[in-house]
């Protein structure tokens, strides 16, 4: 009798997350995403799983965001056939987001291989095509919150309520090898309490091991309404003065749509109507829809205002959807009362890079950095303060204004993150993942000095850690720092 947990992704870093849980020597993976950054991290998207993926019995998916569900098409590639279960509206935000993902490869393959060719170099393959994707969305198992499932032997499954993004869960895992049984709760990215269209993260009460993200350990969000004041500020000043334009890259299935609303409620007050607002991703508009559609899933305020105004959609209001490519270059002919909301949210693709290329070296410009920039990328240099940016082959100066608005964040801070670990009675031993390592260092020493949240035993996982379930509360490692092949 057996019971293993062991941790081949988001270990020391935000992107990646991959969970290998075996019961008597069946396997499940708690998420299969996609490692996000820099140039040596597409390389590591390409080394082979850690695992055979044709002994995958099953995959449980927490939510739809590539970094934790963008390398299910390469799984199902390499012969993982089993079913994929998740939320309903992740398996439709799937479809989308996977699919654009697959066509990413596939351009940046093509791209490479004109280099290759030049060199007499052999042409690479993308990581996944659109056919693999639709092969991989057949096995999505679409549950509702709160449902109980056995999804391996050994092992039953429970969603709940993340309120990260639209369908995302926290998963409660009952696992019984036929001599133990353990509660482990996996939060998946927590959301935030009091933020606009969704609802609030859920609490559990009880868990023999607490799996628990800590993107934002060492860092406490604005308020909310401090959050509030600081975009109105932005707004009124490029409003009053006739600045430029505004960009804002934003991850196309989340802040895209909380954005909207926002500009829907605050458009008086921030004096929005002498500008245009430009939903420029096909992907985020197509995203939007699916929002539209689940909007039952929605806050109470969100629900209310779609009953009492039917036919005027508060994600459909004061925005033009920029789809095609010719709408999204005749953009850049236009200097000033533009805000563009434009994927990728960390700046390493989409049509924020063209908007960069037209406005960054610009002065008059602003860009507004509201999400979670991971090491390597382009918007983490300008959160850091790069003086110039390589954006489509070109070094530009960096002349706009940069704002950091973190407190448009969907992932829970150190003191959410505490206060949502704090729920459980008698504070169960508890692993950090999804986190870089410095703000795992400070999340575990806030615990450890706060007795009202002092876990029984803690540590950050690190790649390829295996933990014996069964020895619960001990953390036992059967090994550590095991490296993937």
């Amino acid at each position: 009798m057996s019971m293993t947990l062991t941790f081949w992704g988001a270990t020391g870093e935000v992107t990646g997350s991959c969970h290998l849980l075996e019961v008597n020597g069946k396997q499940l993976l708690l998420d299969c995403g996609m490692i996000q950054g820099g140039k040596q991290d597409e390389a590591r998207n390409r080394l082979p799983f850690a695992f055979e993926p044709p002994a995958i019995v099953a995959v449980v998916l927490s939510h739809a965001h590539i970094d934790h569900s963008g390398r299910l098409p390469l799984l199902a590639k390499q012969g993982f056939k089993g079913p994929i279960y998740t939320h309903r509206a992740t398996a439709d935000l799937c479809a989308i987001m996977l699919r654009d993902a697959a066509m990413l490869q596939q351009r940046d393959a093509e791209r490479q291989n004109v280099k290759l060719a030049r060199k007499g170099l052999d042409p690479i393959e993308p990581l996944f095509t659109e056919e693999d994707v639709d092969r991989v969305l057949e096995l999505f198992v679409p549950l509702e919150y709160g449902t109980d499932l056995q999804v391996m032997e050994g092992v039953n499954v429970r969603f709940r309520d993340a309120g990260h993004i639209l369908g995302s869960a926290l998963l409660e895992l009952d696992i019984d090898d036929g001599k133990h049984r353990k509660k482990m709760v996996f939060s998946g990215d927590l959301g935030r309490a009091g933020m606009p269209i969704l609802k609030d993260p859920e609490f559990v009460d009880r868990a023999d091991l607490v799996l628990m993200e800590s993107t934002y350990g060492n860092r406490l969000h604005r308020s909310w309404e401090d959050t509030l004041a600081e975009l109105k500020a932005i707004f009124g000043r490029a409003i009053s003065e006739s600045r430029g334009n505004i960009l804002i890259p934003a991850f196309s299935v989340g802040r895209a749509q909380e954005l909207l609303y926002l500009f829907h409620l605050y458009a008086k007050d921030w004096d929005l109507s002498r500008w245009t607002v430009c939903l420029d991703s096909p992907m985020a508009i197509e995203a939007t829809k699916v929002y539209i559609h689940h909007y039952p899933l929605m806050d109470e305020d969100f629900k209310r205002f779609v009953r009492m105004h039917p036919g005027n959609h508060p994600l459909m209001a004061n925005v033009q959807f920029i789809q095609s490519t010719d709408e999204s270059i005749a953009l850049n002919d236009i200097h000033q009362g533009l805000i563009i909301i434009a994927g990728s949210g960390m700046c390493t693709g989409g049509r924020i890079r063209s908007h960069l290329e037209h406005n960054l070296w610009r002065s008059e410009c602003d860009i507004i950095i509201c999400g979670f920039q991971a090491l390597g990328t382009p918007g983490r240099a300008l959160v850091d303060g790069v003086e110039e940016l390589t954006v489509n082959g070109k070094s530009l100066k960096v002349a706009a204004t940069i704002h950091t608005v973190g407190g448009l964040s969907a992932h829970a801070d150190q003191a959410e993150l505490m206060r949502w670990y704090g729920h459980f009675v008698d504070n169960p031993p508890l692993v950090l993942v999804h986190g870089e390592t410095e703000s795992q260092e400070e999340l575990l020493q806030c615990l450890q000095e706060d007795p009202n949240f002092r876990p029984q035993t803690m540590a950050a996982a690190k790649l390829g850690d295996c933990l014996d379930l069964a020895a619960l509360p001990e953390l036992r490692w059967l090994y550590q720092g095991k490296q993937a092949q």
